[in-house]
């Protein structure tokens, strides 16, 4: 038993069960006040279920917490934070028509008598958007935000809540490296002034950075607690998946074949006059800062955005793709950066998820062949672990690596010639990653031609044959993969490139 007094938040014996599924089974946790600590575990450990029932969007089974020294037990998010505790989700649900100013303050409004005050809250949100060196303002609607822009939204509404324990699930994701130096600093002055943070994260280079000490969760359970200075990576990454992982960048040489996507002097939102080509069997990196191109290119090619002015060339043929389905019906398919967006159907199935776009190939005439798809999509959901208790349960029931993994799963079912992943691991824990690029090594050995954007610079440069650095909506480097296994090519050369430092194409 944990000494309370040393401690602003005491969790002992907590349980959680979702029908037949036990999500936490008898866990504690223990923080201290003004310390960052880690919350690791596999997709499904219950790290998230655990920070739910702490906020009061469940209420655990059995168990008790205490907080700032008395018992606690809170009804929901606005009753924890007027006790001291606010989170940011991994999972973002922003209201679209609210400006950037309502949603941080929403249901905290600046009032003069009975009328809001909206230039002083206006005047407020400035200041704090100052502090963080964002490229929108007070006024700015949530719908015109990026994915990563609406992430630092919300991060900083858990800032500017003068809360006494702040809980950041995934925080950095979607941020590039400059938003997470200003986080950081953030957490940093936060961590001065006595504010306890609870960091989870898939992202070992931070762990490391940022945190004083670190709890690991397993299948539900409590497996230790130790401070960072004692522990190494894969001392940790036992504790979290209970088995040894040989790599979490497993990549494997396969052989280059011909061209099978090239795309010339293409421009459009975001973009201009992008060339590049992209192999059988291999595996194309794109690298730069969030808002640099990388993304907005491949969504043009995929066909969710106009493509202004180019040409692309798929097997040697030009190729328009009006919309997605043009682009899937000829092979080319991708997984987008924001799942819940654009990957799911959240209230259907997962079998339903994986089956959508290949109904075709499972119909009998007119029907569907019901037994062939539940068997295939059974098979294919095995192939990647994603763990659920059924595939006939619904999407708003896994956690989000597990979602994400869904929609990987639906692609691979199509085979295509082209497959496209924008941040393919975000959000997955550490097991799941190199499983995911086990796969992509498999998808490249079998011919297939696969480009990969991922704001993590270890990802693209352990899984890449080939990186592309963007800058400013162009191309601004290439690096070949020998350059980097040789040494000759580091992180910090990268990311000098992704910030305009010229390179140029080999």
């Amino acid at each position: 038993m944990a000494d309370n007094s040393a401690y602003i938040l005491n969790c002992e014996g907590i349980s959680k069960a979702f029908g037949g599924t036990q999500a936490l089974k008898d866990v504690q946790l223990h923080i201290k006040p003004g310390e960052v600590h880690a919350l690791l575990g596999e997709n499904g450990a219950g790290k998230s279920t655990l920070m739910k029932c702490v906020i009061g969007l469940i209420k655990p089974d059995e168990g008790k917490m205490d907080f700032d020294g008395k018992p606690y037990s809170a009804s929901g998010p606005v009753d924890a934070l007027k006790s001291g505790i606010s989170m940011v989700h991994q999972e973002l649900n922003p209201e679209p028509y609210l400006t950037v100013a309502e949603s941080i303050f929403l249901k905290r409004e600046n009032v003069r008598g009975f009328l809001l005050d909206k230039r002083a809250q206006n005047k407020r949100c400035d200041e704090l958007l100052s502090k963080f060196q964002v490229a929108y303002t007070s006024q700015t609607m949530m719908k015109d935000l990026t994915l990563a822009q609406i992430q630092m939204v919300e991060i900083i509404k858990a800032v500017s809540c003068d809360a006494k324990l702040i809980i950041l699930d995934e925080p950095t994701s979607s941020l590039d490296s400059t938003e997470t130096d200003h986080l950081f600093d953030t957490i940093r002055d936060l961590k001065s002034k006595g504010v306890a943070i609870i960091y989870i994260s898939h992202r070992m280079e931070e762990i490391f950075e940022i945190c004083d000490r670190v709890s690991v969760f397993r299948n539900g359970t409590y497996v230790d607690s130790r401070s960072m200075e004692g522990v190494t990576r894969d001392e940790l990454i036992s504790m979290m998946v209970g088995r040894e992982v040989k790599s979490v960048f497993p990549k494997v040489d396969c052989e280059i074949g011909e061209t099978v996507l090239k795309v010339e002097g293409l421009t459009g939102g975001g973009f201009e006059n992008i060339n590049f080509e992209v192999h059988k069997g291999e595996i194309l990196g794109l690298s730069g800062l969030v808002g640099s191109g990388r993304s907005e290119t491949v969504r043009a090619i995929f066909g969710l955005d106009p493509v202004e002015s180019g040409k692309i060339y798929l097997e040697g043929k030009e190729i328009t793709n009006k919309n997605t389905r043009d682009a899937i019906k000829k092979g080319i398919c991708m997984v987008n950066e924001d799942r819940k967006k654009y990957g799911l159907c959240l209230l259907r199935s997962i079998r339903e998820n994986i089956s959508l776009p290949n109904l075709p190939e499972k119909q009998k005439g007119l029907l569907l062949n019901q037994r062939r798809e539940k068997a295939e999509c059974q098979e294919v959901a095995e192939k990647l672990t994603v763990k659920c208790a059924s595939i006939e349960h619904n999407g708003y029931s896994m956690s989000g690596g597990n979602q994400q993994k869904v929609v990987l799963a639906k692609w691979i079912m199509a085979n295509p010639k082209v497959l496209i992943l924008d941040e393919p691991t975000r959000g997955v824990d550490v097991g799941a990653k190199s499983e995911i690029h086990t796969l992509m090594c498999e998808f490249a050995a079998k011919g297939m031609a696969v480009i990969m954007i991922s704001s993590e610079l270890p990802e693209v440069m352990g899984m890449s044959d080939r990186i592309l650095v963007y800058h400013e909506g162009r191309i601004n480097g290439e690096i070949k993969r020998e350059e980097i296994l040789n040494g000759s090519v580091t992180q910090k050369e990268i990311l000098e490139v992704a910030f305009g430092q010229e390179r140029g194409r080999a």
